[in-house]
């Protein structure tokens, strides 16, 4: 770790830890306060659908904008200049595909989560189950990402090298997360996001003016000055690089370059089948507010994306690469030690602790969504076959939620060290293969069967892992989660190019073998629901 960094981390540990204590004290009120109406398992679940689509749409952006775009993104464009901010466009892009084709229609279907869509004219149970357990892995790969965040976070802020030590942090943040979750739902979670979005946005922006002041405001010299600290580096695969032309990261040879067009997939389409964002399009009262909160959240995402750029390659220039690798944090330091050069201890502290806020937020979100899921899709529709109180569906969401938050805690240490921003591309590249093929398909396509879905959820899903596991993200490189072993036989990193396609083929075969089902009436309710919203209203579950 650079003397610089530690002194940071070890003179001020209280000041960095007293302005997140003070960030948590202030949103468990909140919390407190906003669960006091949670009196229905729709409130529980949405919110009581009571969010305007400003509202909604701010809560999208602190969704969706977790630790990765923070500190991943920032990071990766320090470290690898343009090819880093592929990932800032790829998930702005990526807004564009859930408003067109799922974002209203999703929210005139369903009623909790993702599965009352996809289940709607087809079979319920093995549907319902097969949608739940997309949406409990998608949420666990994503909030393997963020605990991940949170250890190399604390890992800078107070120069804790061990892994052990980096993993009773994580463990802490995912404590906080389940208390949340059990205290507030998602009316509470929403009101967190709102704040911490605010935060986030405002810190961000803060930031760039600053780095753009130092520079004069002229974007070319904070580029020149980016290149000519990264061609001065020590470490001479760094200062090789060219951070202002395509190709640092994703150039060079023939896998590399599918690995570009395979990342670039996954991020575009993923978005479209993230369960916790798409869960929140359920939290507003109509139609209208739905395509709202959609227009607000990419005006912010967009917002902050490009402030990604300015800090990315401010980092790059006043802090440089060498310092940002070798800090505890590895590239998810670059935005936090960018801070402390900027602004010394005080704005390192206030930076770090809304970076742990994104973290807290978004697993939060999270892990309702999961715990949802799990609640309403199995246990209420498959298991009780419907015969279940909203009590006792609330009741298992919560034992739920603690359970993935033991499970998210676990994961967080396995992961902890990799790029976050990579991390959640492996979240959307399963969301992108065993979700949106279904999605749409459910949407858009009358003669679509339940053996269709079955095999395109089933298929997208097992395809991805399977490819995940076997890839030099699990093993076989200095840079991956096991890096004493080599067992990746499948050359990419991100599977998305592969098992995308793969789950769309299977979606269409799986419908033909199935053979066509006569369910017309079915059809044509879904198809008016979807284009209309009417009937959202009362959101009856069929």
């Amino acid at each position: 770790m650079t003397t610089l960094a530690a002194d940071a981390a070890v003179g001020n540990p209280a000041a960095n830890i007293g302005i997140f204590a003070l960030f948590v004290a202030v949103t468990m009120v909140v919390v407190i306060r906003a669960s006091r109406n949670n009196k229905s398992a729709a409130d529980f679940f949405t919110g009581g659908r009571s969010f305007s689509g400003p509202q909604n749409g701010v809560a999208i952006a602190g969704d969706y904008l977790s630790a990765a775009s923070f500190l991943g993104i920032a990071g990766a464009i320090a470290v690898y200049g343009y090819d880093g901010f592929l990932y800032s466009i790829g998930f702005l892009v990526a807004w564009l595909v859930a408003l067109l084709l799922v974002a209203e229609l999703l929210r005139n279907t369903g009623k909790f989560t993702m599965a009352d869509v996809l289940s709607f004219r087809l079979k319920q149970g093995p549907v319902r189950t097969a949608a739940a357990l997309s949406t409990l892995i998608v949420s666990l790969f994503y909030l393997l990402a963020q605990m991940a965040g949170a250890g190399g976070l604390v890992a800078l802020l107070l120069n804790i090298s061990s892994r052990a030590g980096q993993s009773v942090v994580i463990a802490v943040v995912g404590v906080l997360m389940i208390v949340y979750v059990l205290v507030g739902g998602m009316k509470g979670t929403t009101w967190v996001q709102i704040i911490k979005a605010v935060l986030l946005i405002a810190g961000a922006a803060f930031m760039t003016v600053l780095v753009l002041a130092k520079y004069g405001f002229n974007l070319s010299e904070i580029l020149g000055s980016a290149q000519e600290t990264v061609s001065g580096s020590a470490n001479e695969a760094a200062a090789a690089r060219d951070v202002l032309e395509p190709g640092a990261q994703y150039g060079g040879s023939n896998t590399s370059k599918l690995n570009f067009l395979s990342l670039g997939l996954a991020l575009v389409l993923g978005t479209a089948g993230l369960p916790h964002v798409l869960m929140r399009f359920y939290t507003v009262p109509t139609a209208k507010e739905a395509r709202r909160s959609v227009v607000w959240a990419i005006a912010l995402i967009g917002a902050f994306y490009l402030f990604t750029l300015v800090l990315g390659y401010g980092a790059a220039a006043i802090v440089g690469p060498d310092k940002i690798l070798a800090a505890a944090g590895g590239q998810n330091s670059a935005a936090p030690l960018l801070a402390f050069e900027l602004g010394g201890v005080v704005l390192l502290g206030i930076i770090s602790a809304v970076a742990f806020a994104t973290i807290l937020a978004v697993v939060a979100g999270l892990t309702i969504t999961a715990s949802a899921s799990f609640a309403h899709d199995i246990y209420a529709s498959v298991i009780k076959k419907g015969d279940v109180d909203e009590n006792e569906q609330v009741r298992v969401s919560r034992i739920t939620a603690v359970v993935i938050g033991v499970l998210a805690i676990g994961l967080g240490i396995l992961a902890n060290g990799q790029n976050i921003a990579f991390l959640v591309a492996l979240a959307f590249a399963v969301a992108a293969a065993a979700n949106l093929p279904t999605i749409l398909y459910s949407l858009f396509w009358k003669r679509f069967n339940t053996t269709g879905a079955l095999w395109s959820m089933y298929g997208g899903l097992i395809s991805t892992i399977v490819l995940i596991v076997f890839s030099p993200a699990v093993s076989g490189s200095k840079t991956a989660m096991i890096p004493g072993s080599d067992f990746a036989w499948f050359p990419l990193s991100n599977p998305g190019i592969v098992s995308i396609p793969l789950a769309f083929v299977l979606g269409v075969v799986g419908t033909i073998a199935g053979g066509r089902t006569d369910n017309t009436a079915k059809d044509a309710e879904m198809e008016v629901r979807s284009l209309t919203g009417v009937g959202a209203e009362k959101a009856v579950v069929h």
